[in-house]
């Protein structure tokens, strides 16, 4: 007999531990197939809704506009996970409501760690922005509070998300969240104008990761400093993938990782320019880049994910003091 298949986050009712319920919220968006899609011919992308559910604080008064702050959870390759629920909890117990998007659900797709490319990162990125538009247009949310926080591949879509060469053809100049949070991301593609304007980022990652380099992310980091922006990193000494889970650190044999494979570099126009050569190419696909990385060699099988003692307080800590700042939260 088959096994079931698993119940969407959608259809789940959800109560964190602080007793707070999710609700349900529809998020029209998009499956480019890359980033040159997305920029230059958005007619071509193939629409989709996905989904997610929105967690507000219980406060009768949430600010002196009458409207809370909000951070966009986005989560990574195991799709939503426990740890994504007590991000929410921890915020809305601070005044902040939280959002937390499944991409996965909609698109039949239940985990990405064995095979990244079931869709692409361009859609990871899209998703969040089209979730901007519907949360930051709720009459519960201040719209000019709004931030985004990813984990591993959605730590990803989020810095992919604030980059304006990305955005601004989605949601128009000048619009988006205030401030980025990347939980381990992984910093594989990257514009070559990775410009975020006044979009504050901040990135917390572990210095033993085997899924996501820190020495990449460092200099996507360094990148954004070097175009005006405000980007800020911290490496965790010993701390795994995923240490903010609070669970055992365990080895995922399925897990498919080249952490130490070249960026790949993305032209104006979104075109994938592949490792090998200096000309953008739109017709290239995340699937053409990894496929470069296994052949080249950098690719293997197994990663290790879980927290030390004191590492998921560690995260709690320091992600609490980001957006109580970034989002001006008293």
């Amino acid at each position: 007999m088959a096994a079931a298949a698993p119940t969407r986050f959608r259809d789940r009712d959800v109560v964190l531990a602080n007793g707070i319920s999710g609700v349900n919220l529809e998020i029209p968006s998009a499956s480019p197939e890359n980033y040159y899609e997305v920029i230059s011919k958005p007619s071509a992308m193939t629409p989709i809704t996905v989904d997610g559910k929105l967690f507000l604080p219980r406060s009768a008064s949430p600010a002196a506009s009458g409207r809370f702050p909000v951070v966009l959870i986005i989560p990574g390759s195991l799709g939503v996970t426990a740890a994504n629920l007590t991000h929410a909890s921890t915020l809305t117990s601070a005044g902040i409501a939280a959002f937390v998007l499944d991409s996965f659900g909609a698109r039949g797709v239940t985990s990405t760690v064995a095979k990244q490319t079931q869709f692409s990162f361009a859609a990871s990125a899209y998703d969040v922005l089209a979730a901007w538009k519907v949360v930051a247009a709720r009459s519960e949310i201040d719209a000019t509070r709004v931030g985004t926080q990813g984990h591993s591949r959605g730590g990803a879509a989020v810095l992919t998300a604030a980059t304006h060469r990305f955005a601004d053809p989605v949601i128009g100049a000048g619009k988006g969240p205030i401030a980025v949070l990347g939980a381990y991301p992984w910093s594989g593609h990257q514009f070559l104008d990775p410009s975020v304007g006044d979009t504050e980022i901040r990135v917390l990652m572990g210095d033993r990761d085997e899924w996501c380099s820190p020495m990449q992310v460092q200099g996507h980091c360094q990148a954004i400093r070097l175009a005006g922006g405000k980007a800020s990193m911290r490496i965790v000494a010993g701390a795994h993938h995923s240490f903010d889970r609070g669970s055992d650190v365990v080895d995922i044999a399925e897990a498919s990782v080249s952490p130490h494979a070249p960026t790949t570099y993305l032209a104006n126009d979104g075109a994938f320019i592949h490792p090998l050569s200096d000309h953008p190419d739109p017709s290239l696909v995340d699937r053409d880049v990894m496929i470069y990385s296994l052949k080249a060699g950098y690719g293997k099988k197994g990663a290790k994910l879980g927290s030390n003692p004191g590492d998921a307080e560690i995260f709690r800590d320091d992600m609490l003091a980001f957006w109580q700042r970034a989002l001006r939260v008293a």
